[in-house]
């Protein structure tokens, strides 16, 4: 692997490699991820670190900590670094495309990966599409709903209104709401992707909302925040939750039966598939400009094969 250094030169906080020009042989790709707080990140580095040893590349990772404009930064350093590509995992999707296209016109390709940006000069999209797994979970809880709760419920969320990627999982999933109207949102919390906040945020939703029924968390922060809330007010009785990306809490929730699903993406695929496809045009080939990874709804039937993965 790279070794890496401290840079202050651009505000950076995390660590970025040192110039390439003592390795100048060597292949160096570099991920811009969004935090290393949630298991999701770790996961897709984790893919990413693996499907680099295997093509003998060296990878650098960058963490901004949910700061976009350090996202950009740290663009801008892998380019004077003259890496030969780069995955990003854009908070502002908008906001990052600047340095996406300064990244191209230098001859250095880019692979997204989980967010979606607009049209641009990036090589490849890698994920899921998050508007669409929101409208599934809402189909799920819409069923879940006319099967245990009467065919109606007052529902929370449990947002991350600074995530492009949970404001889509949100609009998804409140579109699908709209076919049925057993199903009411009586609030919406901005958790912004941490869990403390997250947890603090969904504590005054079910105090202000004591007959709340159902809560939608539209992140893994957000989940366990959601999680945890219901827990320590003592509503596991009463509030159904449904929400991404599974952790420890979130299986023990389903084996409780106050989670009742949640949407699992596979983030070490992501991460191995962006790498793998950076190599692909490192030796020169081409790559599709969509590159699908799978969806499962989690549930306390179907979750064993998980258990495994969070231990």
């Amino acid at each position: 692997m790279t070794r890496v250094t401290r840079r202050t030169a651009l505000g950076l906080t995390a660590t970025l490699a040192l110039p390439l020009s003592a390795r100048a042989a060597d292949t160096t790709f570099g991920l811009i991820t969004i935090n290393q707080q949630a298991l999701f990140f770790n996961q897709m580095n984790d893919g990413a670190k693996a499907a680099a040893k295997k093509a003998g590349v060296n990878l650098v990772i960058y963490d901004p900590n949910n700061d976009p404009v350090k996202q950009n930064d740290a663009i801008d350093a892998y380019i004077q670094q003259k890496v030969n590509g780069l995955i990003v995992d854009a908070i502002d999707v908008n906001g990052l495309m600047p340095g996406v296209k300064k990244a191209a016109a230098a001859g250095i390709p880019v692979i997204a990966v989980d967010a979606i940006l607009p049209p641009g000069p990036q090589k490849s999209q890698v994920g899921v599409d998050n508007q669409e797994g929101g409208a599934v979970i809402a189909r799920y809880l819409i069923e879940a709903a006319k099967a245990h709760m009467g065919g109606k419920a007052k529902l929370g969320i449990v947002g991350a209104l600074n995530s492009f990627i949970q404001n889509q999982r949100q609009k998804g999933f409140e579109d699908a709401l709209k076919a049925d109207p057993g199903i009411t949102t009586v609030q919406v919390v901005d958790g912004r992707n941490i869990q403390d906040n997250a947890m603090s945020v969904s504590e005054t939703l079910l105090t202000g909302n004591p007959d709340l029924d159902a809560i939608y968390a539209t992140g893994e922060p957000a989940l366990i925040g959601a999680i945890r809330a219901v827990e320590s007010q003592g509503r596991t009785d009463k509030v159904k939750i449904v929400g991404w990306d599974l952790s420890p809490a979130a299986i023990k929730g389903l084996d409780g039966g106050y989670v009742i699903g949640v949407v699992q993406q596979d983030p070490s695929l992501m991460g191995a598939a962006a790498v793998d496809a950076l190599v692909t045009l490192h030796k020169g080939g081409t790559v599709p400009a969509t590159i699908n990874t799978k969806l499962t709804i989690v549930t306390k039937a179907n979750v064993e094969p998980y258990r495994a993965m969070f231990k």
